[in-house]
């Protein structure tokens, strides 16, 4: 069972920037994890995914922030990162870690979440 811990999130003001970290444990038991990504949740709306790597390195943003985020893995240490940079307001949700991992190598897929980390754009 993979376990995700987010960390980061804080008030910071437009235009300013944040990193986002979350670190997977338990992935002693598994076989791979295949994706790690970054979802948001903003208040009243669906939560919505913002970028996700695979873990040999492709990427896949959300229109509205690409060329404002990055999205990191450090495979050794089963975490993922989100740089971001010239936050607006509206980029102001709660932001979740997400897995896809398989527990061996024919079993499906499964899907890990963090408990998520808030981040407000706000002056």
């Amino acid at each position: 069972q993979v376990q995700l811990v987010e960390s980061g999130g804080e008030l910071v003001q437009p235009g300013g920037s944040l990193r986002l970290s979350c670190a997977a444990s338990g992935t002693g038991s598994i076989f791979r994890i295949n994706v790690m990504g970054w979802y948001r949740q903003a208040p009243g709306k669906q939560r919505e995914l913002v970028a996700d790597c695979t873990w040999g390195g492709k990427t896949n943003y959300a229109d509205s922030v690409k060329g404002r985020f990055t999205i990191s893995t450090d495979n050794s240490k089963n975490t993922v990162y989100l740089q971001m940079n010239s936050l607006r307001p509206e980029d102001t949700a709660v932001y979740y870690c997400q897995a896809t991992y398989r527990a061996s190598a024919f079993a499906a897929p499964l899907d890990a979440w963090g408990q998520g980390t808030l981040v407000t754009v706000s002056s």
